[in-house]
């Protein structure tokens, strides 16, 4: 193919262009080989054991830190964000009668969750930019793209893009968008210009901080995973560590907290522009996922389970993590009608699922 060389920051607007019009709603280009200092801490993050039994964060940190140790031939990355901040307003959930009174005690699921999994909504408008960019380009690009999957600083690379800027929370914040943000990276041996960074805006605001219910912020920027619902609930495999217990509440699969009261998400976040909603419309949370009855999911065996997640990002924690996530939600729901259920499943064989039930119940009988 005949090469025709476009200027570089021509050739930029162009790519970031082509990603919005795929339907992503920002698009940002980093340079690689900068690290920062938030990266250089990953290895002091990890040897302090703050990743929990997320074994994979510590494997292959120099690549993460800088992916040009993997891909020899990457300049830059694109970064895309796609908004994922969809209705969460209470609704009596699967297996609820919907004309009955009271609502019966539901659970929560983050908002990241409940539709079609994200990794492969945007991972396919992702690839199909990296094959564009030789037409675009005019000579052969070398690329990868990766969604929350590579060994890859996503966040990171984010805010070198221009995205926004990482928060007190750890969450990126997009100034305009707000945190509810899924995150798309797309390697590229393209010579680009990098957009200028954005500044951090969180001031001397606490209110992620001091609204986590599990304390899991060891301190500003700091996030002991070992702590957060997102990993104990999703990542973590064995029992709930008792202490977390309560302040779960009734999330059953990650949470939310502690971008709810970031006022970037509430009085200064803009609306998405509706012309590019295509994917978020595959995102948005499914009816039974939003407040789902507690009843249901603790009745739910493995057939009706794989149907109710099938595609969604809730198969990570497997039916018998959604289980035991249920069984303490259950517990602090407060509400005895649930007991017959835990009780049953204070007999599994499963020791886990046992042990949660049983906590359950104690729980309900002493906090009635």
């Amino acid at each position: 193919m005949e090469e025709h060389p476009v200027e570089p920051s021509t050739l930029a607007e162009r790519v970031k262009a082509l990603a919005l019009a795929l339907g992503f709603d920002r698009a940002g280009i980093a340079r690689l080989g900068e690290p920062t200092p938030e990266d250089e801490s990953l290895h002091a993050w990890i040897a302090r054991g703050r990743h929990g039994e997320m074994g994979w964060l510590a494997r292959r940190v120099e690549e993460r830190i800088d992916p040009r140790r993997r891909f020899d031939w990457a300049r830059t990355a694109l970064v895309v964000g796609l908004v994922y901040d969809t209705p969460s307003a209470p609704r009596t959930g699967a297996g609820s009668d919907a004309g009955s009174a009271p609502v019966p005690p539901a659970g929560r699921v983050a908002r990241m969750a409940g539709g079609e999994d994200y990794h492969d909504v945007m991972l396919r408008p992702l690839r199909a930019l990296g094959d564009a960019l030789e037409p675009l380009v005019g000579r052969p690009v070398q690329s990868r793209a990766y969604v929350d999957t590579g060994p890859l600083l996503e966040r990171s690379l984010a805010a070198r893009a221009g995205i926004g800027w990482i928060g007190r929370n750890t969450c990126l914040i997009d100034p305009q968008l707000g945190s509810y943000l899924f995150l798309g990276v797309l390697l590229m041996d393209l010579e680009l210009p990098a957009d200028p960074p954005e500044p951090d805006h969180c001031g001397s605001c606490r209110a992620c901080l001091d609204a986590c219910p599990t304390d899991a912020f060891a301190a500003p920027h700091v996030l002991d995973a070992t702590r957060c619902l997102s990993y104990t609930t999703i990542e973590l495999r064995g029992d709930i560590p008792e202490p977390l217990r309560a302040g779960q509440g009734t999330w059953v699969f990650g949470c939310d907290v502690c971008q709810e009261v970031c006022p970037w998400n509430t009085r200064r976040r803009r609306q998405v522009p509706p012309d590019r909603a295509a994917l978020r419309e595959r995102i948005t949370p499914r009816a039974e996922w939003v407040r789902p009855a507690l009843a249901w999911l603790l009745a739910l065996d493995e057939e009706a389970w794989r149907g109710a997640t099938r595609r969604t990002a809730l198969r990570r924690t497997k039916r018998r993590g959604l289980l035991r996530n249920a069984l303490i939600a259950a517990g602090n729901s407060g509400d005895p009608s649930l007991a017959p259920l835990l009780a049953r499943h204070a007999t599994s064989e499963d020791p886990t699922l046992a042990e949660a039930a049983r906590w359950a119940l104690a729980r309900l009988e002493r906090d009635p």
